[in-house]
């Protein structure tokens, strides 16, 4: 069963939808969360957040191709092994407009609010929401057959908001959360997020007025 729960040197955690299989692993020394997601119709294979330890993301992806990999936004932690994967695998690179000038390698294609990204007969939809970093981004799925599933990054985790480093940053990442996923997406809706376990947006939606007067 599921869970989402993972850690540094652990195993994946695959979670098998309809048309989608999610394979969540952890790697690093912050403990990051990178995700490899895998059309059931084509095979077609994405990843978000090439993160760190390459040669435990090169076991996970497998022999089959790797189309495209997305990157949430520009710090560091999320993007290490970047180079190394799309070097073997020739995947083309996508990252938030606004923070291409700060990953590496350079990015193959710049994400807007409101994209598609397309892989096989499954598409992740943009959602960026700033404060974090200017490009700071969610990758949102819909399951035809089931509730909505959202690659959070360092957006929104259990229990708060990603980290940012001024009064005008958080508000400007708590609008983006608010408007784009509270207010549009179902309590239902899976958290995965950039580290740690996963969650609810259900489970999360009592502490927003306490994140928003706390101010982180």
């Amino acid at each position: 069963m599921y869970t989402g729960s993972v850690y540094v040197g652990g195993p994946a955690h695959v979670r098998e939808l309809p048309q989608l299989i999610i394979s969540k692993l952890a790697v690093g020394p912050l403990s990051n969360n990178t995700y490899l997601l895998r059309c059931r119709a084509t095979g077609t294979q994405v990843l978000i957040d090439a993160a760190h330890q390459s040669d435990e993301i090169l076991t996970l992806i497998g022999s089959d191709s790797l189309t495209l990999v997305l990157t949430t936004h520009s710090h560091p932690d999320h993007w290490q092994a970047l180079t190394e994967i799309v070097s073997v695998t020739g995947a083309v690179t996508c990252a938030p407009f606004a923070d291409v000038r700060s990953i590496q390698p350079p990015t193959d294609r710049e994400l807007h609010h409101g994209d598609a990204v397309v892989f096989g007969e499954c598409a992740l939809e943009v959602i960026t929401v700033g404060g974090h970093t200017e490009g700071c981004s969610m990758y949102l799925y819909r399951d035809p057959l089931g509730h909505e599933h959202l690659f959070s990054g360092d957006a929104l985790f259990p229990g708060g908001l990603g980290k940012t480093n001024s009064p005008e940053d958080f508000t400007t990442l708590l609008h983006g959360v608010k408007t784009y996923a509270f207010d549009q997406l179902s309590d239902l809706t899976w958290i995965y997020p950039g580290h740690g376990d996963d969650t609810t947006l259900g489970t999360e939606r009592p502490q927003l007025d306490e994140w928003e007067s706390r101010g982180w």
